[in-house]
């Protein structure tokens, strides 16, 4: 969608001459057919117009919210003092709460600044936007450079830099407040604290930052944002988490393992909250487990002052020591300071015994929603992540002899490192954990959440895995399934209604449509859109919203007829990783772990550069390869023709397809890398492997039970029965045995190939056929049964 179309859909109507006159800052460049000087110097100086105009704005109204929230804040506190007065006062009587309507207009004035927060925000957005297109409409038709300059003035005016999380947090905690009536849920919400062992499931999504405050106003209407620290005012600095992974730099097996969901594949980390004044790290140890194992893939950690880090990892302060003090005080059970000191022990004897080192750090701000206490829904959104090197591989000491570098900490996005240390992150991670009962489905605000326009699926996704894969490109050659896809925009339409609304308004049409720079040509004259101030925008707002609600009416007939993703009722509806292994595929093993580059075409390639009888060989030898295997595609086509391709639905045969509009088919690696695509196993392939291999031992030896009475109680031609059957079932039985060590390893291995055998079963058959048929005839040919039988009677009569 063109960028002037997307503002005037996306407007505030109440704050419209408060925005960039994108189209008259179009006009502008056009009139002028000789671009000068002084051309440039009034464009320059509407320039300045627009941004003072908008620039105040957003002073005006973000100081506006400073004081609604301020006074909501002395209402809400008003209210509740009111309603615990009566509480008191009617001492366990029935009477309803006269408050009842107070707390009601709250929530509705609440909800009315949570909205104003989104406007906000959308606002500065697409300002922002307006400004960096318009500048680079300039640049282009005009050839003179004024980006740069107005660089400058854009950062002493920095409308767009607004911080919105301490809006978030106040108006979380009021709104929390009034939702409860003045009975916020209480508990412990320390980040680390008396959290040991955990067990969650988990679902990760991307946020492109577009959608980062509305996602978060969102939230914060079902959940509170959890604060660590209540007393405390809030402080940026907090929200930080910071994570170093270590790894065996010659093997990297540690990120093979968890980039594969191996059995047993351990991921060791040390993590610290807030600043690197902090004196608590925390050493911890995830470890997966297969779902036919029974057992869930799990966290734990202990508690480690910054000191002794350095001594810990190296074996000279051992586990016993640690625990020393703890078990003196006897503040915790002598059984979690056990479980510790045994955690302690082994992640000691593994980093050492392995020769694990730090090799990347994680860098992010969190923002959390869960009720205190309460782990059963809790949602994470980490914002300006950032992985950093914390190697030594190419010769730089980043650490010294520390266990950590000291050169960054919180001063994202840390300037001082160059490029080829941190790996800037686009998006925001947002962690979807749920502790529901057995069959039990998530809340519908979460289903519809995570199936809108403001998030993108990507499970399994690591920030580890990430950030090693991409700040170690010579040495890490299998990559995640999402690293060739960082550069498609995530951003999608709107699907159905979900997001902020006013009391009493509709939604706003969204943003997060994908932005297309403007042509050179005056693309709304030709499109035949009205302009901003003209008298068609009320039909055109009309017919958007139409078009919109018939949108959202044909995406819920698909949702009744097919169902979706999200829809926890059907326990058939396949994850992404499940489909990804379902797709169709060809009789060959599709190499979905190997780059798709020609390795081929680049030696030619190179051996042309050579020239002389170089690349005559090469070419020969590529000539000849071509033709041959022409030819063999040839003959396999005449012999097993294909099936012609009616489409990814024709084989549905009218069940719905398990494919998503918009899933990435087929993955293609960079030159030289290969991608590892995510392949549940389930228990039941195994058991499968095994009983098919079973019924074919059970075959064999049944053939050959029957050669083995052929050869006791037969004739000669019995006896030649009997080794054809003995033939056909010890190669029944090797070809069974080759079988399923091929199938055992491809299941080890994940390999989403055809383990579908159509070749075995029938040339046993045929094999069988053979047999009996040659046996059959060679008796009639002989006259039967009976008639050798009577020669053999006249036979012996003679002698």
């Amino acid at each position: 969608m063109r960028f002037g179309q997307q503002l005037k859909q996306s407007l505030n109507k109440d704050w419209l001459f408060y925005y960039i006159d994108y189209e008259e800052l179009k006009t502008a460049l056009r009139v002028h057919h000789t671009w000068d000087e002084k051309s440039e110097q009034n464009f320059v100086e509407q320039l300045e117009k627009e941004l003072d105009k908008v620039y105040s704005f957003v002073r005006v109204k973000s100081e506006e919210i400073i004081r609604r929230i301020a006074a909501s804040e002395k209402e809400v506190n008003i209210a509740v003092g009111r309603s615990r007065e009566h509480q008191q006062a009617q001492q366990g009587g029935h009477e309803g709460d006269p408050f009842e309507e107070d707390f009601d207009l709250l929530e509705e004035d609440l909800s009315d600044v949570i909205a104003d927060v989104h406007d906000l925000a959308k606002f500065t957005q697409l300002n922002y936007t307006g400004f960096q297109k318009i500048i680079k409409k300039h640049d282009k038709n005009t050839r003179w450079a004024l980006k740069p300059v107005f660089a400058a003035r854009l950062k002493r005016k920095p409308f767009f830099q607004d911080n919105y999380d301490n809006y978030i947090v106040k108006l979380s905690r009021l709104y929390d407040i009034v939702r409860t009536r003045g009975n916020p849920v209480k508990g412990d919400s320390a980040a680390g604290g008396k959290q040991q062992n955990f067990v969650r499931q988990t679902t990760k999504y991307w946020v492109h930052p577009d959608n980062i405050v509305e996602l978060k106003l969102i939230i914060l209407k079902h959940l509170p944002v959890l604060v660590f620290n209540p007393n405390k005012e809030f402080n940026e600095e907090d929200a930080s988490i910071t994570s170093i992974y270590f790894d065996n730099t010659d093997t990297w097996e540690l990120y093979e393992g968890r980039l594969k969901k191996t059995e047993g594949a351990e991921a060791i980390r040390l993590r610290w909250y807030g600043g690197m004044n902090s004196d608590t790290i925390f050493i911890e140890r995830k470890t997966h487990r297969e779902d036919w194992t029974g057992e869930e893939s799990v966290k734990a950690r202990f508690k480690l002052k910054e000191k002794n880090v350095n001594d810990y990892l190296k074996g000279k302060l051992l586990p016993e020591k640690i625990f020393e003090k703890e078990r003196r005080e006897q503040k915790r059970p002598e059984k979690d300071i056990a479980s510790d000191e045994q955690l302690a022990r082994e992640i000691q004897y593994r980093v050492i015994d392995r020769s694990l080192v730090p090799v990347t750090r994680s860098f992010y701000h969190r923002t959390a929603f869960q009720l205190p206490g309460d782990a059963r829904v809790r949602i994470s959104l980490d914002t300006e992540l950032t992985m950093t090197r914390e190697d030594n591989l190419d010769g730089k000491r980043r650490a010294g002899d520390n266990w950590r570098r000291t050169d960054i900490g919180v001063d994202w996005p840390f300037k001082q490192l160059p490029n080829e240390d941190k790996e800037l992150f686009p998006y925001a991670v947002l962690e979807v954990k749920l502790q529901t009962a057995a069959g039990a489905e998530a809340p519908q605000w979460i289903r519809d959440l995570t199936s809108s326009h403001l998030v993108e699926a990507v499970p399994k996704f690591s920030k580890y895995i990430h950030g090693t894969a991409t700040l170690n490109p010579s040495r890490i050659n299998l990559i995640p399934y999402w690293y060739p896809q960082m550069h498609v925009d995530i951003r999608k339409p709107v699907s159905h209604k979900f997001g902020i609304e006013r009391p009493g308004a509709s939604n706003d049409i969204s943003t997060s449509n994908t932005l297309d720079d403007d042509s050179d040509d005056d693309d709304d004259a030709v499109m035949g859109l009205p302009s901003a101030n003209g008298s068609h925008d009320d039909d055109q707002l009309r017919r958007l919203r139409e078009a919109r609600d018939v949108m959202e009416q044909n995406e819920i007939d698909r949702t009744r007829e097919y169902g979706t993703l999200t829809n926890g009722n059907d326990p058939n509806v396949l994850d992404i990783e499940e489909r990804v292994a379902a797709q169709r595929h060809q009789d060959i093993d599709y190499p979905i772990y190997d780059s798709d580059s020609d390795d081929e075409d680049d030696n030619l390639e190179a051996a042309k550069r050579v020239g002389g009888l170089h690349y005559a060989k090469k070419w020969a030898e590529h000539s000849a390869k071509v033709v041959g295997t022409s030819l063999i595609n040839g003959f396999v086509f005449l012999v097993h023709p294909k099936p012609t391709d009616v489409g990814e639905g024709g084989f549905s045969l009218g069940v719905p397809t398990w494919k998503q509009g918009g899933e990435v088919k087929r993955f293609k690696a960079p030159k030289g890398k290969r991608i590892h695509v995510p392949v549940r196993v389930e228990p039941k392939v195994q058991l499968a492997t095994e009983r098919t291999f079973l019924s074919w031992l059970e075959f064999s030896i049944l053939i050959g039970s029957i050669a083995a009475t052929l050869l006791n109680f037969g004739d000669g031609l019995a006896f030649a029965a009997a080794w054809a059957f003995t033939i056909i079932a010890c190669v029944a039985l090797l070809y069974s045995v080759g079988l399923y060590l091929w199938r055992v390893r491809k299941i080890r291995e994940r390999r989403a190939v055809v383990y579908h055998d159509k070749w075995g079963p029938t040339l046993l058959c045929l094999g069988l056929l053979a047999a009996v048929a040659v046996s059959f005839g060679y008796r009639l040919g002989k006259g039967g049964y009976d008639g050798g039988l009577k020669g053999d009677l006249k036979g012996k009569l003679g002698a």
